[in-house]
C-alpha cells in the first residue's frame, strides 16, 4: 500500500500521539542489490553476493542501512506531501531485511512544536519483518513549509 500523497498534511491536523499510516514493503534481491550497488555505492559483498553474505553468517544477502534510510525517508515524505520536509532522521538497526521479506513501516508524532518559524514535528518510527524490527528511530518534519 501506497501512501503517496499529492495533498499535503498541515500542522493544524496532527497532535502528539497521531499515528502515521502502515506502509508495507516487499524487499526483493533486486531491491537489496541496486540500493546497495546503484543507489548509494556500497560495493561491500555481503549485500550483493549471496556466498560471500552466507560466507559472513548472513542467511541472503541484505539491505544496507543506506537503503533503509532511503525508505523511511520516502515513507516519511509520502506521509507529508510535497510542503513537508524531512529536517533530521536517525535510524538504528537490528534484525536484517532479507530479500522474502516484507517490512511494515509505522511512524507516531511523539511531540508537536514550532522552531525559528517553522512548525515541526518529531515522529518515532518502525520498520518491522518477520524477523522482528529492523529500523527504529526518529524523525523531523517540517510542516507546512514553503519551499522558496
Amino acid at each position: 500500500m501506497s501512501i503517496t500523497s499529492a495533498s499535503s498534511i498541515s500542522w493544524n491536523e496532527v497532535e502528539v500521539g497521531y499515528e502515521l499510516p502502515v506502509q508495507k514493503r516487499e524487499i526483493t534481491a533486486a531491491l537489496v542489490v541496486a540500493g546497495a550497488i546503484s543507489a548509494t555505492h556500497d560495493y561491500t559483498d555481503v549485500h550483493h553476493d549471496y556466498h560471500a553474505a552466507r560466507k559472513a553468517g548472513a542467511d541472503d544477502v541484505f539491505m544496507n542501512i543506506l537503503t533503509t534510510n532511503g525508505l523511511i525517508g520516502k515513507y516519511l515524505t509520502d506521509w507529508c506531501g510535497p510542503t513537508g520536509e524531512l529536517k533530521k532522521i536517525t535510524v538504528r538497526l537490528a534484525v536484517p531485511n532479507y530479500p522474502g521479506d516484507v517490512m511494515s513501516i509505522s511512524g507516531r508524532i511523539i511531540k508537536k512544536y514550532e522552531s525559528d518559524n517553522k512548525k515541526l514535528v518529531e515522529v518515532e518510527f518502525i520498520g518491522k519483518n518477520k524477523l522482528g524490527n529492523h529500523a527504529v528511530g526518529t524523525a523531523v518534519l517540517a510542516l507546512d513549509h514553503v519551499r522558496g
